[in-house]
């Protein structure tokens, strides 16, 4: 399927009611030390503001507004870090916003651990809690397309094109592939049981990243060699993907760059209260 007929499938869906989802917020530390939360001298990245917001309550905001989240739950190695979040406080007590006490050691370890913790496997969005930029339009525009989708697993990308024009200077991880490339937006959905596989294996791939080369026996060399040499467009690449997995695969082309944008390093955190003082500013 190319981007063009999904970018169509999703449009005509737009205005269909989507069944309501669970929200897996990952908001855990990714190791001992992080640069933007050293900056800032706070524990978790997500606890730093960004124009006097922390972000982690910018993304709760965000996803309270959306009509097809129905729940929230967060993903926390220290729930105690919440004490100090006056907003959220109020919420985590009246059970409109929940935490799931995560022994994850990595962001897929703990989406495993909850997934599979769930009797009926319902289908999860899965976010993070340091995506500010993250808007109720964006959340719900991927919730549409995936209650669109049959797939097993559902994940947001935007188009390097897209991104491009509205931040050139931004570095972002791509995706290399024919015609397009594209970026990551830490939106995903894991819609049935079977993506409990995809789950498991992106922990295992997790695993790998600073030895390549048993990554490369994971996902095999032809792979990664058609992709470096951009060989392969969206349609071959997911079907490499789904045949590894052993669940279907569905990718949502975003039409919002800033979904794309995450704060991995402080050039993040400075783009994004950039961003977000221009959408805040009075007009």
């Amino acid at each position: 399927m190319d981007t063009d007929s999904i970018v169509h499938r999703v449009e005509r869906t737009i205005s269909a009611s989507a069944t309501p989802f669970t929200v897996l917020l990952l908001a855990g530390r990714r190791g001992p030390t992080d640069p933007v939360a050293q900056h800032a001298g706070v524990s978790h990245k997500i606890l730093v503001p960004i124009v006097g917001v922390p972000m982690i309550v910018r993304v709760v905001r965000s996803l309270r507004a959306v009509p097809s989240v129905k729940r929230i739950v967060m993903s926390l190695d220290d729930p105690t870090i919440l004490d100090g979040l006056v907003e959220l406080r109020p919420l985590i007590e009246a059970g409109v916003v929940r935490v799931h006490h995560t022994q994850g050691r990595s962001p897929s370890e703990s989406v495993l651990q909850y997934f599979t913790s769930q009797p009926e496997h319902e289908p999860l969005i899965v976010t993070t809690a340091d995506h500010p930029l993250l808007t109720s339009e964006m959340a719900e525009h991927f919730c549409l397309a995936v209650a669109a989708s049959a797939a097993d697993v559902v994940v947001g990308v935007v188009a390097e094109s897209l991104f491009r024009a509205r931040y050139p200077e931004s570095k972002r991880s791509l995706i290399p592939l024919r015609g397009e490339s594209f970026c990551g937006t830490n939106l995903f959905a894991l819609r049935t049981p079977r993506a409990a596989a995809a789950a498991a294996f992106w922990h295992h791939a997790g695993q790998f990243r600073k030895r390549p080369w048993r990554l490369i026996s994971t996902f095999g060399l032809t792979t990664l060699v058609l992709l470096a040499l951009r060989q392969l467009d969206l349609t071959a690449a997911i079907s490499r993907v789904e045949r590894v997995l052993g669940a279907s695969v569905d990718v949502v082309p975003m039409p919002f760059a800033e979904c794309a944008i995450d704060v991995d390093n402080l050039n993040d955190l400075e783009t994004a209260a950039r961003i977000l003082l221009q959408r805040e500013s009075p007009q």
